[in-house]
């Protein structure tokens, strides 16, 4: 299940996947043509294969519509042409710097939680506070690569510390859905449709309660030993990527909501 969404634009054609891009944004053939200075007749040849786009067309386009760099590749090499952007992996001699960048980020969060994700939600890199929330779980969520998202929402996993697992989880799969979408990433939208389809013993998920009066996001709460701790995040990305792999990047900040979180977060870290 997996790849099937990744083979299927493999595969596709360049007019297809033109004008599922297009589609996705909600963008009129016209709207399209304006932007990138052609004619709508041109996009809508284009779109049904009676015309081939040139390479700096394909460019052009994707960046028009905000196309992810991962499939703006895709789109050069259904056009017939080689992709413009390396993916290189975090580990790679010439990502040292972005290595460098990111363990600095992470160190410099301490004694909050903070780790990096990779555009599937698996587990980058983390700081050492980070690891108070794999504490208790299963091996089955910890076996490499551990999906983040997985391990939050899984019955077995921290979804079972979870004072307002409802809340929290309606707002992680909203997110996911909107992040899938955005992208167009098959394996976001397959991400999405598993983690819907848990089930919480005793839990009735589909009714969210509204934070409370004292709230201005949707926090956290986790038990910790026989504390509550509530938290709140931010999420970082670098800017101007030219590389996929640093493209899709995300850096998740767990920040304390109250004094009480703050103060459990800084005696953890000094144990």
């Amino acid at each position: 299940m997996r790849g099937t969404a990744e083979r299927d634009e493999r595969e596709a054609p360049i007019g297809e996947l033109l004008r599922s891009w297009r589609q996705r944004r909600r963008v009129s053939q016209l709207d399209l043509a304006i932007a990138a200075g052609v004619s709508a007749r041109h996009i809508s040849f284009l779109e049904t294969g009676r015309a081939r786009p040139s390479r700096e067309m394909v460019m052009r386009l994707a960046d028009n519509l905000g196309v992810p760099l991962r499939h703006r590749n895709r789109l050069l090499v259904a056009a017939g042409f080689a992709p413009a952007y390396r993916e290189r992996p975090v580990d790679a001699p010439e990502m040292g710097a972005v290595r460098a960048a990111l363990d600095k980020i992470l160190a410099g969060h301490e004694p909050y939680p903070a780790l990096v994700v990779d555009r599937g939600w698996h587990l980058v890199a983390a700081n050492r506070a980070a690891g108070l929330f794999l504490e208790g779980m299963p091996d089955h969520l910890l076996e490499p690569p551990i999906n983040v998202m997985r391990l939050s929402l899984h019955p077995d996993g921290l979804a079972a510390r979870m004072v307002n697992l409802p809340e929290v989880r309606a707002s992680l799969l909203y997110n996911l859905r909107r992040q899938a979408d955005a992208s167009g990433d098959g394996v976001l939208a397959e991400l999405h449709d598993e983690i819907a389809a848990y089930r919480y013993p005793g839990v009735d998920v589909n009714v969210a309660r509204l934070p409370g009066a004292a709230d201005i996001l949707v926090p956290l709460r986790v038990r910790h030993g026989d504390a509550v701790l509530s938290l709140f995040t931010t999420i970082a990305a670098f800017g101007t990527p030219v590389d996929v792999t640093v493209s899709e990047l995300a850096i998740e900040m767990f920040w304390p909501n109250d004094e009480a979180t703050a103060a459990a977060l800084r005696a953890w870290a000094g144990e």
